[in-house]
């Protein structure tokens, strides 16, 4: 199953499920007119298909005491860049990582307690990865929008 064979009944019950996961068969089928049989079985399909990946909690990460969020754009020497994808893996302070094109290699997306503990995550940890030849961070002051829901 691919993106061009959702219907729009597919595509109603996703919207209702990335913004509430928790949301039962029943209700996401009585707000789109949908039978809790039918909605059930359509969801476990998206669900097999892999277009819901996995349904979890979403944190509000200044709550838990992540104050710090830091933008890092990284640069690699060409021979290390699959040592170094495996081994950003690793670090759960990384909560994305992505291969760029143009200027630098990757992008990361960190979120630490303080600027200190970003301090010794990067001199003890990013900066001792192979191949890296420059990395420039930024830190984020405040947040303007943050979502994970696609525009369906």
């Amino acid at each position: 199953m691919q993106s061009k064979d959702l219907d729009s009944t597919d595509r109603k019950i996703l919207n209702q499920l990335q913004k509430d996961a928790t949301l039962s068969a029943a209700s996401v089928g009585e707000s789109i007119g949908l039978s809790q049989s039918s909605c059930s079985r359509r969801m476990q399909r998206l669900r097999d298909a892999g277009f819901i990946r996995r349904e979890v909690a979403l944190l509000d990460r200044r709550k838990v005491g992540f104050d710090t969020q830091i933008f890092a754009q990284v640069r690699i020497s060409a021979h290390e860049r699959d040592g170094f994808s495996k081994a950003i893996r690793d670090y759960p302070e990384v909560l994305e990582c992505h291969v760029m094109l143009g200027p630098v290699d990757f992008l990361l997306r960190i979120v630490v307690k303080n600027i200190e503990q970003y301090e010794k995550f990067f001199f003890e940890k990013l900066s001792k990865l192979p191949g890296i030849q420059e990395v420039n961070s930024s830190i984020t002051l405040s947040e303007v929008k943050y979502t994970t829901a696609l525009p369906l």
